[in-house]
Formats: C-alpha cells, structure tokens, sequence
C-alpha cells in the first residue's frame, strides 16, 4: 500500500476523531489536511504502523488547534454551536462505513455542545477512550499525560458530562413526531402549542455569530420561547421549513429562497422538548442543501 492509499484508507477515522474534538467540520478538514501534509514529508517506508502515526499526528494537532479555538471562542458573540458536519434532507439509506462512524450519537449538536465543557485535553482523553476505544496507556502517549493523569481525565469527564445530560431519552418515533409538531407550530407562530410541547424551564441555544439576528444569550422557559415564535410569525419573518437531518438526526431544517438559513435540532425528556440548538450563523451553513436538492451532504 502506498503512502496516498494509506492515508486516504484512514481518513475517515481521522475526520471523525478531528471533527469530535473541535465541533467543527472546517477546522477538522484543516487538521486532516494538516496531517495529509506532515504524512507525505514523512519517511512513510519506515513507519511500521501508519493508523497509529496518523492518529498520533492528527490528535496533537487538533489539541493545539483547540487550544486556539478555546481562545477565540471566548470573544464569539453571542452562543457557540457546532458546525453540522451533514446536512441531508433525506436519511442515507445505505450509509457505508464512513458514514456509520461518523454520524452516530457523539456527533449530535446537544452532545457536541456538553463536550464544548470540558478542557481540551479532558476533552481529548475522554474521545479517545469512550468513541475511539484507546486504552488510557495508548491515551497517555498521545497526548503527554500520565496513565493515573489520563484515567482522572477521562472520570472527571464523564461526570461532568453525566451531569449535563438527560436521564430519559425519547426514542427515535416519539423524537420525530415531537419535532415535527414543534416545526409545525413554530410556522404557524402558536404559542400555546409551542408551549405545550416544552418542558416549563425549556432551553432555547442560537447560533447567530453576530453575522445574523439571534438571541445573544440562551432563552430560558416555555412561555417566553412561545412568544418568541409568536412574535417571528406575526412579523411574517418565518421561513420554509421542512423536516431533514443533521449529523444523522432529525432537524428542522429552515429556507431562505433555495438555500438553508437554519437549523434546529431537539432534546427530549419525558415525552416534552427540553432543549432547542438553532443554528443560523450562514459560515457554519454553506449553501449545499438546497429544496430542490434532497440528496445534498456535506460529505
């Protein structure tokens, strides 16, 4: 196997694991990239297990990468969400291996934003054991801890992650019909349904970036998110929306014209949403899904 087929076979398990750790679709291709051109000035003849250099390379390189996000992140206006790494209006039917690891439940945008918590290396040590099923000896030498340092890492990541996240999960049917009722009166701008299909402390996240109109802090509570999609259809400021899926979940998906201006994703506790995720920032949504497109992917 040559040293562009090798990297190209591992590839898929490089953007994944870049991809988790920056909640960033540009900057885990940056990081792949990064690592494409390290691996092709290397001396690939004499490196006797390639997966174990790419993975190495790719992790130091996404750690230093989240460093520099952490920084810049402090100054983003207004809520930071992850970039949808796929965006389809319809589900893969025959998903191949890429796209297998790559859209599973450590990708979704509630998940992607509980990791958004933790520190970089807690971050690091905590996918490299849970999504990647490294051993913490494997996880010490890839990020420059001890094993006692990386199993405390990797524990004090799970429970701050434990914390954040629902006790009771909808499964997928009740999931879908609660998105779709959701969808259907946020058009319609009727607040009492809205309402009725919110947990009372519902929690509203917009990404707008500061490039567009959105909330610039969370909206806490049924009653005021009610009123805020009340507001948006009486004003007629709603958009098309249609139900589609992001990093393999169901979404709301939202249309200006023929390209995407949001989207909206959902928590479910205990048969109510819990939690909305919006993303309107148009540099996280490249105009690649379209309403005329329902294949279209950012793969």
């Amino acid at each position: 196997m040559n040293a562009e087929t090798a990297f190209h076979t591992h590839r898929p398990r490089l953007m994944a694991l870049a991809y988790r750790l920056l909640g960033s679709r540009s900057d885990a291709e940056d990081v792949v990239q990064d690592a494409w051109l390290r691996w092709s000035g290397a001396d690939t003849a004499a490196i006797a297990d390639p997966e174990a250099w790419l993975v190495t390379t790719t992790t130091r390189l996404g750690l230093d990468r989240l460093r520099a996000a952490k920084r810049e992140r402090a100054h983003y206006v207004g809520p930071w969400l992850a970039e949808p790494l796929a965006i389809t209006l319809e589900p893969d039917p025959a998903p191949g291996p890429a796209q297998l690891h790559a859209l599973t439940d450590d990708v979704s945008v509630a998940f992607l934003t509980l990791l958004e918590q933790l520190g970089p290396e807690e971050r690091a040590a905590f996918l490299l054991k849970e999504a990647f099923d490294h051993d913490y000896r494997e996880i010490a030498e890839l990020i420059g801890h001890s094993e006692p340092n990386c199993r405390q890492l990797v524990h004090r990541a799970r429970q701050r992650l434990q914390a954040g996240r629902p006790r009771f999960n909808a499964d997928a049917s009740q999931h879908r019909q609660l998105l779709t009722r959701f969808m259907d009166a946020s058009q319609r701008g009727d607040s009492e349904a809205i309402q009725a299909l919110l947990h009372a402390n519902a929690l509203l996240v917009s990404d707008g970036g500061g490039v567009v109109t959105a909330a610039v802090r969370p909206l806490l509570g049924a009653e005021r998110i009610g009123r805020l999609y009340w507001a948006i259809a009486r004003r007629g400021a709603a958009h098309p929306a249609q139900l589609g899926y992001v990093n393999g979940e169901p979404a709301i998906l939202r249309f200006e014209g023929d390209h995407l201006h949001s989207i909206t994703t959902i928590e479910v506790v205990d048969g109510r949403i819990a939690n909305l995720y919006s993303v309107l920032n148009p540099e996280k949504l490249p105009a690649v899904v379209t309403r005329s497109d329902a294949a279209a992917s950012l793969y």
